[in-house]
């Protein structure tokens, strides 16, 4: 491999004022990311009462113990529900990303629903969709932990009607259990409308008793339809899924057994995939990588 000699002089002042310049940039980017974080956890209490881990918690939980989770589109959504940039709350309410499960590399898609309730925007429906295509590109075993209120209602003819939008991660659910790409949905909470389809179309879904409920209507709905009064329980609760319908097939006493046993489910895959290129020891680089701070102007034209 050629040897690129650097002309860069991370003594000028021109260096100096470019590394400055980026690392605000970077800096700006993380703390976008942080809003979405905090916007979820001030919710942390109203989890706690109900005896549930927070969204991100409960991706940590899944993930091997040190593990590192490279999270996925952090910033879409940004700057769409709002033109405020200080009120605009990024990530689209989904946490998404590949991180190792029982040792092995898994997609990770997550409803946040300390977030708007988790429920799906256009932005949030493109983010689930990358997330799936990137899986089935990598042949990657997805993981879906389920919280969501399904479609964001007041923008719902920008999520469903098209090609792209999103009914489509049902037909990518379908594309991936075709290629024998195994898939695990983990319902923690709502599972309300079209997101009912998810653990219903995984090869194994799990359900956490008193907490996760799958229908595609709730007892509001009912009640206006038939005018039946039916709690959400005995409607599509945990008892309902895993000893009567059979849309479930593990159930689980709280969040922390429903995600040790999609660990359990990831590490009896037994699954090693093929290698289609070869492998080296890293060495280490020859330039430090902070002078890439230094090399881009501020004036990007």
């Amino acid at each position: 491999m050629p040897v690129f000699q650097s002309r860069t002089n991370p003594s000028s002042p021109e260096f100096r004022a470019n590394r400055e310049a980026m690392l605000e940039q970077v800096e700006q980017m993380r703390s976008l990311q942080q809003r979405a974080v905090d916007a979820s956890h001030r919710r942390a209490d109203r989890f706690a009462e109900r005896g549930q881990l927070t969204p991100r918690q409960r991706v940590s939980r899944l993930l091997d113990p040190g593990a590192p989770f490279l999270e996925l589109r952090t910033h879409a959504g940004y700057l769409v529900d709002t033109d405020d940039p200080d009120q605009s709350i990024p990530g689209a309410s989904q946490i998404t990303g590949i991180g190792m499960v029982a040792r092995t590399r898994c997609m990770v898609v997550a409803n946040d629903s300390g977030i708007n309730a988790g429920a799906l925007t256009r932005a949030g429906g493109a983010k689930v969709l990358r997330a799936q295509e990137i899986a089935l590109q990598n042949e990657l075993p997805c993981i879906y932990l389920v919280d969501s209120g399904g479609a964001n209602l007041p923008s719902q003819d920008d999520v469903f009607p098209d090609r792209d939008h999103f009914g489509r991660i049902f037909y990518n659910q379908a594309t991936m259990s075709a290629r024998g790409i195994p898939q695990v949905a983990v319902v923690m909470g709502s599972c309300t409308a079209g997101g009912a389809y998810v653990p219903a179309m995984s090869d194994e879904s799990i359900i956490v008793k008193e907490q996760g409920t799958i229908f595609l209507g709730g007892p509001p709905l009912v009640k206006a339809a038939t005018g039946e009064d039916v709690s959400a329980e005995d409607l599509g609760g945990a008892e309902v899924h895993s000893r009567v319908s059979g849309v479930t097939d593990h159930f689980a006493a709280n969040d922390a057994h429903a995600l040790a046993t999609a660990r359990r489910i990831i590490g009896n895959l037994n699954r090693h995939k093929p290698r289609h290129f070869e492998t080296a020891e890293p060495r280490a680089p020859l330039y430090d990588p902070e002078e890439i701070y230094g090399i881009v102007p501020p004036d990007l034209k």
